[in-house]
């Protein structure tokens, strides 16, 4: 007998139909003797109309209170699917974020998870009960409701397989698998039988909407053995693990991330320090910078330019014009029409060339490249976001079309 969670994504639940689906999902694998422990996300657009909801009453309303309403999506689920599984004919219970003990910080809207008391579970399966958990929320020391931020299911259903120590961490989502780029974009794209979890890690946080990159993180910190499948078919999915064999795939994926911005100071004084002053203003401020430029100092001034999240774009420009005399810059421009375009994989570390094979592809296109970055898996380009679907196709192209 196996332990195994499974996850679902709110597409997957979204009208009755689909919730009885899901639930025939979870009784098969409940039926081969597994226990089961199910993490659901809310139903289709739920979140999306919640905060609408939200900004008609309120639209600077408090995180805190936002993560009270927002978690309410989540509960509506459960209790739905446990229906349906009762109707089914099963032995099944319903718990939110706080009956699970999912411990987390008081970062309001995207908390972090600190610890699971998974002995409420550990009690409901030892009834030979499906647990159905609502993903997204956990509690705070305060006894305040929290939420993980956008995609925090799938971190619940890790941070829960991790506690309990479970065999299998299954992620439904509307797609079969992790591609090698999105198959609405590229026609043609592959499906991954299996990814390492650095590479998904990257893919993740480039853009891939697969999984929630913090969910990969904590996979690979614990050693989750996870796959990706699809809630509407029976086909296997992609396997994420420490280690894979498909050794001869340079580039496991292209990603593209559009909820980017780029910020240029212009006219530092070139001292030492400067960028000292610059990034630790924007990490007091809980502002993650990505691609950083900059210039060869001339006539004892240097520009420099660095990406951040589309959403952080205002809270960034405002922490620096706060700062400017103490920073010393000259002017600020910014620019939210960008987009960045990476690839990923694990054997390009010891393959020289794979950059200069996608540069080669976009100057083909006739597509200019910003910025870059690079690391031992993956390179990104920041180019303008009208470009950016023809980047994807291109590149992918290059990299997978004689394969």
């Amino acid at each position: 007998m196996s332990l195994i969670v499974q996850k679902f994504g709110g597409s997957s639940v979204a009208d009755a139909e689909k919730l009885f689906n899901v639930a025939g999902r979870i009784t098969d694998t409940y039926k081969e003797g597994n226990s089961v422990v199910v993490v659901v996300s809310a139903q289709g657009d739920t979140t999306d109309d919640l905060i609408e909801k939200a900004a008609e009453i309120n639209e600077n309303a408090s995180k805190r209170e936002m993560d009270m309403l927002l978690s309410t999506g989540e509960q509506i689920t459960i209790s739905l699917l446990a229906m349906a599984i009762e109707k089914l004919g099963y032995p099944v219970i319903s718990l939110t974020g706080w009956q699970v003990g999912m411990k987390t910080d008081s970062h309001y809207s995207e908390a972090r998870i600190h610890k699971v008391d998974a002995e409420r579970i550990r009690m409901e399966l030892d009834k030979k009960r499906i647990v159905i958990v609502a993903g997204f929320q956990g509690i705070n020391k305060y006894d305040d409701i929290t939420t993980l931020g956008r995609g925090g299911s799938d971190t619940t259903a890790v941070a829960l397989a991790a506690a309990l120590k479970a065999d299998l961490c299954e992620i439904y989502t509307d797609v079969d698998g992790v591609y090698t780029a999105d198959p609405r974009i590229v026609k043609d794209a592959r499906k991954l039988e299996e990814v390492s979890y650095d590479e998904m890690l990257e893919l993740a946080s480039l853009g891939a909407n697969v999984l929630h990159n913090r969910s990969v993180e904590m996979a690979k910190k614990y050693n989750v053995n996870m796959s990706v499948r699809s809630s509407f078919s029976k086909v296997e999915g992609t396997k994420v693990m420490e280690v894979v064999k498909m050794e001869k795939m340079l580039v496991k994926g292209v990603a593209r991330d559009n909820d980017v911005a780029r910020i240029a100071l212009v006219g530092l004084v070139d001292t030492p320090g400067i960028a000292f002053k610059v990034f630790s203003v924007l990490a007091k401020g809980n502002i993650n910078v990505d691609i950083i430029l900059q210039s060869i100092g001339r006539d004892n001034t240097k520009d420099i330019s660095f990406t951040v999240a589309e959403k952080h774009l205002e809270k960034a420009l405002e922490i620096l014009n706060d700062n400017k005399e103490a920073i010393g810059f000259a002017e600020i421009k910014h620019t939210d029409n960008v987009s960045k375009v990476s690839i990923v994989g694990s054997g390009m570390v010891n393959n020289p060339g794979v950059a200069a094979t996608m540069f080669e592809a976009l100057f083909e296109a006739g597509i200019n490249i910003k910025m870059i970055s690079t690391s031992e898996i993956k390179v990104s380009v920041l180019i303008d976001e009208k470009d950016s679907e023809r980047a994807v196709s291109v590149i992918h192209d290059k990299f997978f079309k004689n394969m």
